[in-house]
């Protein structure tokens, strides 16, 4: 129930996200919804297409559309003000990035799929969205030229299943993934961590 929880916060805040993204880019409001939802629906939409499994998340649950094309609409009204809100939108979108990421590795777990599989499941469904946003919107994705993001969704796969292999339930092994990759996403940023760059003159 809290993951869930999570996770309607995390659509929501993504969909704003997404809005903001197609608003810089002056699209209208048929193209806000759509960047929105492919933000915050398109990683797991990816992971259930090539995992097979169907029907898709939010064809099974249809109230996620509309949290987020609320969540589009509502972050056209307020956009203005929300550049004072950036920090809760970092704490927001990290928080997202590792409930997706969890969620994805879940659905992977029960569809009995091997442990790389799982984590690359749970990166698709974390990290994905974004990059799908940034592509429509004619941006090389942030996932590829930033402080470490995709490298949380990994890391926090990996520990999910390194803690349910030593034997812990399934509740501890969320909660404290869900607080250490928290963590990690935040440090990232803090201390603008990054991969190594590679430059070809």
């Amino acid at each position: 129930m809290l993951l869930q929880i999570i996770y309607l916060i995390a659509i929501s805040a993504e969909a704003m996200t997404g809005a903001l993204a197609a608003g810089r880019r002056r699209m209208d409001l048929f193209g806000v919804v759509i960047i929105a939802c492919v933000t915050a629906l398109g990683g797991g939409s990816l992971r259930d297409i090539v995992l097979g499994h169907y029907p898709l998340g939010w064809v099974r649950h249809p109230e996620y559309l509309g949290y987020t094309v609320g969540a589009a609409f509502a972050a056209t009204i307020v956009a203005k003000k929300l550049h004072y809100l950036r920090r809760t939108f970092l704490w927001l979108d990290a928080l997202g990035l590792v409930a997706f990421t969890l969620i994805g590795c879940a659905v992977a777990r029960e569809g009995g799929h091997q442990p790389a599989i799982v984590v690359v499941a749970g990166m698709l469904t974390g990290a994905f969205g974004g990059v799908l946003r940034d592509v429509l919107c004619n941006e090389i994705p942030l996932v590829f030229q930033r402080e470490l993001y995709a490298v949380v969704s990994l890391l926090t796969g990996v520990a999910y299943l390194l803690l349910l292999r030593l034997g812990a339930s399934e509740d501890v092994a969320v909660l404290a993934c869900l607080g250490g990759g928290f963590v990690l996403r935040l440090l990232a940023i803090r201390y603008e961590w990054e991969m190594p760059k590679f430059v070809y003159q």
